[in-house]
């Protein structure tokens, strides 16, 4: 590629991973793009695939072309005027939305659902999307702001990445309040459920989980979980039944998406139980539960999704220290090139698939 003037030889063109709607996604070659005042230019070395993602290049949610890709870890190779903060060299992580912290959402801390929230401050080029799925990210003066950490000497990338995804979980986390001594059913085992496990662990519930691949079981167990079951071969609400008194769980949170999921997860809990939908993230999903089940039995069922500002601190502290062992996590570390090999193995993960990073400084290998 041509190289460009510069400290850092930040090259004219890169490589990055462009949604081009029918569900297709091809590297192509496209311009680096240009910050301006307040932004930074960041080099990819590491971004997760997340499942968010998926689901708008799967059922084709946003209009194309976009590069999508939000759980990205780099170093800042420009800064714009008037950037204090950041110097060409930092090691750091980029939030892809940050609140306006004043309007009516704000004020009640839903941050997800304020305007300037919604608006993604990251992109590759094109409608902002995130833009990890490629080789640089250009971030906002807004994002720079308030929604880039940087990350300590000694903390790879890879580990730096999960400070995204632990921020969404830690929210659902502090949302559910769960109490030492309940008992939190996790359904799911993927990524995401094997974070809200870790997470659970450090507040005392005990915790038993759910999940149809043998090593993401052993996982759980590991990472905390008292039991860890296959639906398939278990009754498992007659195995929350025998560790509550027949009472049922006290909290339950659906990490995963399959038809029947919510339904499974009433059946799992108790009169006045919580239960959090975190894996819901698409308009085509659909559920249909017993209204008697929510208003007779008292249930709470609510939703929670993305970050939150208020816990971006303690969210990194939580990766940077090892506090949570992340890394376990991550399963395959591939090229840019390989994407599409990255995404059939996230949509249907085998015996030994489970977090996937891209790496869009490695060369095929």
């Amino acid at each position: 590629m041509p190289v460009a003037d510069s400290e850092w030889s930040v090259p004219l063109t890169m490589h990055a991973a462009v949604y081009k709607g029918q569900s297709v996604v091809a590297v192509e070659q496209v311009p680096i793009p240009e910050i301006g005042p307040g932004e930074i230019l960041v080099r990819v070395e590491a971004c997760g695939i997340c499942h968010t993602d998926l689901k708008k290049i799967e059922y084709n949610l946003l209009a194309p072309p976009r590069i999508y890709g939000h759980e990205t870890a780099g170093v800042v190779v420009r800064t714009g005027r008037d950037v204090r903060c950041f110097v060409p060299g930092d090691r750091v992580v980029v939030f892809h939305h940050i609140p306006c912290r004043k309007c009516f959402y704000c004020e009640r801390k839903l941050y997800a659902q304020c305007g300037i929230y919604k608006k993604v401050g990251v992109t590759a080029g094109f409608e902002p999307a995130g833009g990890g799925f490629s080789q640089y990210v250009r971030a906002m003066d807004w994002i720079v702001d308030g929604g880039v950490e940087k990350i300590p000497d000694g903390v790879s990338f890879e580990r730096a990445s999960f400070v995204e995804p632990v921020n969404t979980c830690l929210k659902a986390v502090v949302q559910c309040a769960p109490q030492a001594g309940e008992l939190a059913v996790v359904i799911g085992q993927g990524p995401i459920g094997l974070l809200f496990t870790m997470l659970l662990k450090r507040t005392g519930a005990t915790i038993v989980t759910t999940d149809t691949i043998p090593a993401r079981r052993d996982l759980s167990r590991h990472c905390g979980a008292l039991e860890a079951w296959d639906p398939r071969e278990v009754d498992v609400a007659a195995e929350v039944r025998r560790l509550t008194e027949q009472r049922g769980a006290d909290l339950v949170i659906v990490a995963a998406s399959v038809p029947g999921i919510v339904e499974q997860a009433i059946r799992f809990s108790r009169p006045g139980a919580r239960i959090l939908l975190f894996a819901q993230t698409s308009e085509t999903e659909r559920v249909d539960v017993s209204g008697a089940a929510i208003c007779v039995g008292e249930r709470t069922l609510f939703g929670c999704y993305s970050a939150s500002v208020d816990l971006q601190k303690e969210s990194a502290d939580l990766v940077f220290s090892g506090a949570l062992p992340v890394e376990e996590l991550i399963s395959h570390r591939l090229p840019l090139v390989k994407i599409r090999s990255g995404f059939d193995l996230a949509l249907h993960p085998g015996p030994e698939s489970l977090k996937i990073i891209l790496q869009p400084q490695r060369c095929s290998q």
